[in-house]
């Protein structure tokens, strides 16, 4: 039986809608999972109809042919609306979206859920207070530790801290936090993956300080975390210069790479595999995977976006409800 991927469309004022279609013509997706888009079936329509995309929709059911493409409508849009911008409307919309993707989880009618982006402004906007998708789903599925992640090819990437100032992400690389880290990223990636794996740390000076000449933090804080994971039978190694610990995680050196501050690792992802790079919420009870990107409102009325990266993410989404079922099955 194919996994039945939910894919929510995002902020319809951005790319959201269009990159999800764009996707969906590949008939390989269509026909290797069961896509589910959860939106607003008119303006899906409508935009397919402009794009003059060859897709067949159907109501969602759970009896339409293999290559088709069904919508859960929500119905939660205007005929007109005001694109390239935050709105109330599109924001509260995209939120309602992510909502309803949850339940349908829950509900056991989806297996995985891939997002397209939404605006944290619009959210807030339309009633939402949530930094980003990662916070808001924790919410949904009653998720106390979660961490992001980006997937591209053989590189993985888990972050210490996420959207803060980066002398606040500073501050919290400390031993406990990072020891936690750690064994929470061990647990998961198994979970993910079915299988043991290697995690690189890497250092957060120049180096990794080579030898305490550029900064502390490596002896102080990183080196102990690092010391008693291992001693708990964990894989894990480093500090390692974060110039070079990134693409050997990509040349499949690592299973994946520990990054203490948002830009470190996600600069790394991007530059390496932009187009390729998936981010996945761990340690929710659900599988979600999204773009790499935002919204991009400055082309949302052009019709030039790359899907590749919401391609990526559906596809991504497929291989591991596929994994998670057959570890299921043992």
């Amino acid at each position: 039986m194919r996994p039945v991927i939910g894919i929510t469309m995002g902020d319809a004022a951005g790319i959201g809608p269009e990159i999800v279609i764009r996707s969906l013509i590949s008939k390989e997706i269509r026909t290797a999972y069961r896509s589910v888009i959860i939106g607003d079936a008119v303006h899906l329509r409508s935009l397919a109809s402009k794009l003059g995309a060859d897709i067949h929709f159907a109501p969602f059911s759970g009896s339409a042919a293999a290559d088709q493409v069904e919508i859960y409508d929500l119905g939660n849009l205007p005929s007109v609306f005001e694109r390239g911008r935050d709105t109330e409307i599109t924001g509260r919309a995209s939120a309602e979206y992510l909502t309803a993707a949850v339940d349908l989880w829950r509900d056991g009618k989806i297996d995985a859920i891939a997002t397209a982006p939404i605006s944290k402004k619009a959210i807030g906007m339309g009633g939402y207070n949530y930094p980003g998708h990662t916070e808001f789903l924790a919410e949904l599925t009653d998720t106390e530790e979660f961490a992001m992640s980006f997937f591209a090819d053989k590189l993985r990437v888990v972050l210490l801290s996420t959207h803060l100032p980066l002398t606040a992400a500073i501050d919290l690389v400390r031993t406990e936090r990072l020891e936690k880290l750690i064994r929470f990223t061990d647990r998961e990636m198994r979970r993910l993956l079915n299988k043991d794996v290697t995690i690189a740390v890497a250092g957060l000076n120049p180096h990794a300080s080579e030898g305490g000449m550029f900064g502390a933090e490596e002896a102080s804080e990183i080196e102990p975390a690092i010391a008693r994971c291992r001693a708990e039978g964990i894989d894990v190694s480093g500090p390692y210069s974060p110039d070079t610990v990134f693409l050997r995680g990509l040349k499949g050196e690592f299973d994946v790479c520990i990054a203490l501050y948002h830009d470190q690792g996600t600069i790394a992802v991007k530059s390496l595999s932009f187009g390729a790079g998936v981010n996945v919420t761990l340690g929710l009870p659900l599988i979600r995977t999204s773009v790499d990107h935002g919204t991009a409102y400055d082309i949302a009325e052009k019709y030039i976006a790359d899907a590749s990266s919401m391609a990526a993410a559906i596809v991504l989404a497929g291989e591991l409800a596929s994994q998670s079922r057959n570890a299921q099955t043992f």
